[in-house]
């Protein structure tokens, strides 16, 4: 037979719905009360009369029940919709609420023929909600059937993970671990880049000449960039920036290409760099003047480019949204007379490296420089770090290359926190200083076999940085907290897990302490992050590998810098892991710990961090310094160790060494200031303007009437399992589920859970969606027993209400109507809804009650009289067998719908600009329920 997308026929012993297929001889079905993953084909040249036409179920007498259980069917019906008929389709897919501001984004990118959008909000805002919304709804629209997510190796499972859990989609992570078992996987012939749907790269990866031209000629259909600031072109000629940018500037040359670039920095402070990202949207933005900008110019620029602080999006559309309060303190130390002692005599050390330099070629004075900054950063890093660095054994086990060949790219990953390179580093700069090394004099050498011997001394009681955060994380846990501790090598990091784990372990085996560090694959982390969350109190020990993207905030309250950052991004990058949407915390703790007698914390306390977290408690953002962070970290060290005599170190803040305002830290200070003051002016430049917060609430007030609101779950959930003697209990934090029902413990086990229906869900709750698994299995089990009539139901597709809210008989229908829509490229594509409508008088001449009038009805009625049973049987028998008589005007019904939908996608497209959709209703609609409203 013929089929027809929407139609309901009779395959395999049961009734099924049509789905669109794109090949003429696969025919797709979906189970009548089924799920789209009971989706499958029939293929009709084997299965010849496989097919058969089919009718709807009509509701019966003997399915007759109270109002409570004939509202479980409507809701039961309507949270199973899954391809839904509002004009935003990816609403019905989602595992997650989003906040109003979310879809911003997601309506601008619709506004684009091809997508080409830079997401710039600021760090925990939810990017990667706003890049999945355009993701899913770019594919449920079956606008592209290829996407692939390019990011940093330590955000690939992150990625991989939100997208099943929020978004339903499959995606495969393609890395230098994962691509030898991927590889076994494909057919001959086929590629790894092309033959997965979905798929999450390493920009490390991808970004090689070979892999790049392999990438660029099997590109999908919409590639999203993660930290797109890393792919940045400002001025660097070579090494990983250029291949990053590079491999974009490819993609960004295929005219139909659809490319969204995410990053919390799209502007590092270089204004070439912020240029080089527009210029991926469009080749002229790379062009444009942006202090001087025109209004046409603002206006396209707009619509390409969102940028939202907290402060914008906080309160937006009459929506709260729960960021916390980030409290930024500063702890102090001194360091303890042994200790200080070692840092006196390695200070003096560095110091003459870097003075002491005639007759030295350029080669070995930068080498000399490299190495003491090296060196004094390890030791007042921690003792462990100290003697690693140092230790003989390990110098001579080191590959060295000659001075002229150091690469000053890779010297600066070990030595300084360069936040433009995708991947953080965080092993100790030993070949830095080998390289060093090969000028020393043989007593610059016996130095440093005595700096091992000095710090081998100082672990535990005389490390006074270790204690004063002993104290800290004591407080912390005190108070119920679970502190992050960063640190800027393994060997500290290892060596403070050690430490803690000493002091706190032993007080409990509720309390666990992790150290995570680069040394371990990202599975190891993954694994090992998993493990810590599983403990009620929970200390984490990083480094810098978890401080870019890695979502840390549902499990971690509070901040603690063991190693100050020597770049103000990294600053951000870290206290970002947790101070972001989804924390619960009111209020994050973010300390520097410093050393009151150590001039290096001092320095880039007083020229960086300081000055960093008066600015974003001013403007609420971060704004990078406008020069290259390299640049400036060796401005301040070198006018450090050029202009401090030894006796002075301890009293001498860095600023008074400048008498001369052309000194490069007075010229980095007044750079910075005028560069907050044009930030300024950018956040209103910029501002978003393109659309407008009442078009956003339209579409979510006419999303939560077909698919249901977070409250509409709640209730559900709550009556379906009273219903199922599996009642939920209200607790402090959201609602214990005691007992699952054995229908859904294949899935979801037998284990009691904690849950809640309103996102953020608090650390140990779990959050219950439309789509979740509890939410799913009961509206399909409901459905499922509902429509076979072998089953006992608890859902009532027949009632019989006795109530005071009606002055005469009052018949109500729950429909279910499908529609088939097409646009401009002749996609067709399935929706569906659920509708409650009210009448009066006959059949053969009803009086149609208002929308509002029917709802009204439907959710406020309380059952006031019993009627017999029999009576009721009987009134309904009666009007069940009047349907016929209905069928012209529920054919009314189901056309005027269909042309309300049209004008709700008209007008979405209005906004968007895209072409026009047609609606095409088909017939007949289903009639899940009917119900009688009698006057009392």
């Amino acid at each position: 037979m013929q089929t027809t997308p929407g139609q309901v026929v009779f395959c395999r012993d049961r009734q099924w719905v049509v789905l669109p297929s794109t090949h003429r001889d696969l025919v797709r079905l979906r189970p009548l009360s089924g799920s789209e993953s009971q989706v499958c084909g029939v293929y009709l040249p084997l299965e010849e009369g496989a097919i058969a036409e089919a009718k709807f179920p009509m509701p019966g007498v003997k399915e007759l029940g109270d109002h409570e259980a004939s509202q479980l069917l409507f809701e039961a019906a309507r949270l199973s919709l899954r391809s839904a008929a509002g004009p935003l389709r990816c609403l019905g897919r989602l595992s997650v609420r989003p906040r109003p501001y979310q879809l911003v984004p997601l309506l601008m990118a619709l506004r684009l023929e091809t997508i080409r959008l830079l997401i710039a909000d600021d760090v925990g805002i939810g990017k990667t909600i706003e890049a999945g919304l355009i993701l899913r709804e770019m594919i449920d629209r079956g606008e592209i059937r290829r996407s692939a997510i390019l990011c940093p190796p330590q955000l690939c499972d992150q990625w991989q993970r939100e997208l099943k859990e929020k978004f339903h989609i499959d995606a495969v992570v393609i890395r230098s671990g994962t691509v030898a078992k991927l590889e076994r996987q494909i057919p001959n012939g086929s590629h790894i880049f092309s033959y997965f749907s979905h798929t999450i790269i390493s920009l490390d990866y991808a970004k090689g000449d070979r892999r790049r031209a392999s990438f660029i000629a099997h590109c999908p259909d919409l590639v999203i960039v993660d930290e797109a600031h890393t792919c940045s072109n400002g001025g660097k000629s070579q090494g990983n920036y250029q291949q990053r940018h590079q491999l974009l500037q490819e993609i960004a040359q295929k005219t139909n290409q659809h490319l969204v670039l995410l990053t919390a920095t799209p502007h590092n402070g270089i204004e070439a760099s912020f240029l080089s990202l527009l210029g991926l949207l469009k080749p002229q933005f790379e062009l444009l003047p942006l202090d001087t900008l025109n209004e046409q110019q603002r206006i396209e620029l707009a619509q390409h480019f969102v940028q939202r602080r907290r402060q914008d999006v906080t309160q937006w559309m009459d929506t709260d949204t729960p960021f916390p309060d980030r409290n930024s303190l500063e702890a102090v130390y001194q360091l303890s007379k042994d200790y200080n002692a070692l840092f006196s005599d390695v200070y003096d050390f560095a110091r003459g490296l870097v003075t002491d330099v005639e007759n030295l070629s350029y080669a070995q004075k930068r080498g000399r420089y490299w190495s003491a900054l090296a060196i004094i950063r390890c030791v007042m890093s921690s003792p462990a770090a100290a003697v690693l660095t140092l230790s003989k054994q390990l110098l001579k086990n080191t590959e060295t290359v000659g001075l002229e060949d150091l690469d000053d790219e890779w010297v600066v990953s070990h030595v300084y926190d360069n936040t433009d390179q995708e991947k953080s580093v965080d092993s100790l700069p030993i070949a830095v200083i080998e390289q060093g090394k090969q000028s020393f004099s043989d007593r610059e050498k016996r130095q440093l076999r005595q700096f091992i011997q000095g710090a081998e001394a100082l672990r535990g009681q005389k490390d006074h940085k270790l204690q004063t955060t002993i104290k800290l994380v004591t407080d912390w846990l005190k108070a119920g907290h679970h502190p992050i501790i960063w640190c800027r090598y393994i060997a500290t990091a290892n060596y403070v897990t050690a430490e803690l784990r000493q002091q706190f372990e032993k007080k409990g085996k509720s309390l666990r302490v992790i150290g995570i560090t680069g040394e371990q694959s990202e599975d190891e982390r993954e694994i090992r992050l998993e493990e810590l969350k599983s403990f009620s109190q929970r200390i984490l020990v990083a480094t810098d590998c978890l401080s870019e993207g890695v979502n840390l905030q549902t499990h971690f309250t509070t901040v603690l810098h063991y190693d100050l950052p020597w770049n103000p991004n990294r600053l951000e990058q870290r206290e970002g892991r947790v101070d972001r949407y989804g924390q619960t915390a009111q209020t994050v703790d973010c300390i520097l710990l410093y050393g009151d007698n150590n001039p290096m914390d001092g320095a880039v306390l007083d020229v960086l961090l300081r000055k960093a977290v008066k600015i974003h408690r001013t403007l609420g953002i971060t704004v990078p310094i406008p020069m290259d962070s390299t640049s400036i970290q060796t401005a301040i060290f070198q006018s450090l160790f050029e202009r401090v005599k030894q006796a002075q170190t301890v009293q001498l803040n860095i600023f008074d060494l400048l008498t001369d305002n052309n000194q490069p830290l007075v010229e980095i200070e007044k750079n910075w200031d005028r560069s907050v003051e044009r930030e300024k002016l950018n956040r209103s430049r910029f501002a978003q303007r393109a659309i407008k917060p009442e078009e956003v609430q339209q579409e979510l007030e006419e999303s939560d009437r077909i698919l249901g609101s977070e409250a509409d779950v709640e209730q559900f959930v709550i009556t379906a399992c009273a219903r199922h003697h599996c009642s939920l209990v209200k607790q402090k934090q959201g609602w214990s589920l005691p007992h699952i029902p054995p229908f859904l413990q294949p899935t979801l086990g037998d284990r009691p859970r904690l849950i809640t229906f309103t996102t953020p869900a608090p650390d140990g709750v779990e959050y219950v969606g439309r789509n979740h698994p509890l939410v799913e299995g009961l509206a399909q089990h409901l459905l499922e027993t509902a429509l076979d009539e072998h089953q006992t139901a608890i859902a009532a597709r027949c009632g019989f209400i006795v109530t005071d809210q009606v002055q005469k008989p009052t018949n109500l229908l729950l429909l279910r109507s499908r529609y088939l829509l097409k646009d401009k490229t002749k996609t067709e594509l399935l929706a569906e809804e659920c509708l409650i409508r009210a009448f009066t008088g006959s059949f053969d001449n009803p009086q149609w009650l208002s929308p509002e009038a029917t709802q009204q009805l439907w959710a406020t009625t309380k059952p006031t009289k019993d009627y017999p049973l029999a009576r009721q049987q009987i009134t309904l028998e009666q009007k069940l067998t009047a349907f016929p008589d209905l069928e012209p005007a529920l054919m009314e019904i189901a056309v005027e719908q269909a042309k309300q939908l049209e004008v709700s996608h008209r007008r979405v497209r209005q906004i968007t600009k895209e072409g026009r959709v047609t609606v095409k209703a088909q017939l007949p609609m289903d009639i899940l329920g009917f119900y009688i409203f009698q006057p009392q």
